[in-house]
């Protein structure tokens, strides 16, 4: 894992689906989600304009409300389950996550702690963009997400 600093993000165009599901199975929306997404991307005559990403909205429990997609260039009207949306810009808490899924939940209780400790508040949403993963490298160990928080609290400075 490397360092966790604050970034001020801008904001991105996204078309995703959104989704409330069982944490359980989650993977399964995941399986699913990003095909699904590009088809109506494509459809829509656009590419993707980046990796892609999920976003939590509140704090995963037993269920998760949750929209996976990519990011675009410019929004489009939304067709059929398609959501467009935009991840908003904000100044956030940064990590990158090297390594399997399943670590994860490492990762997420540093961010927590670092959070806590700076004095910042997390809001309502955070999410991951999976910059390398299964479909780039079978090898967990080359997969990398960055998992970002948008915070409030004391004015600190991005990195």
């Amino acid at each position: 894992m490397n360092d966790i600093h604050l970034i001020d993000l801008q904001e991105q165009p996204v078309v995703g689906v959104r989704q409330r599901v069982r944490m359980e199975d989650i993977k399964n929306l995941f399986d699913t989600a990003f095909e699904k997404v590009l088809e109506g991307i494509r459809a829509a005559g656009a590419a993707p304009a980046g990796a892609p990403y999920a976003r939590y909205f509140g704090r995963p429990e037993e269920t998760v409300d949750v929209e996976i997609g990519f990011p675009v260039q410019e929004p489009f009207p939304a067709t059929g389950d398609l959501v467009v949306s935009t991840l908003p810009a904000a100044r956030a808490a940064e990590v990158i996550h090297a390594g399997p899924y399943d670590t994860l939940p490492d990762t997420y209780r540093a961010m927590e702690q670092w959070i806590a400790e700076h004095q910042l508040q997390m809001l309502e949403e955070s999410w991951e963009i999976y910059e390398a993963g299964p479909v780039s490298d079978p090898d967990p160990a080359t997969w990398r997400t960055r998992i970002l928080f948008p915070v409030s609290g004391p004015q600190v400075k991005p990195a």
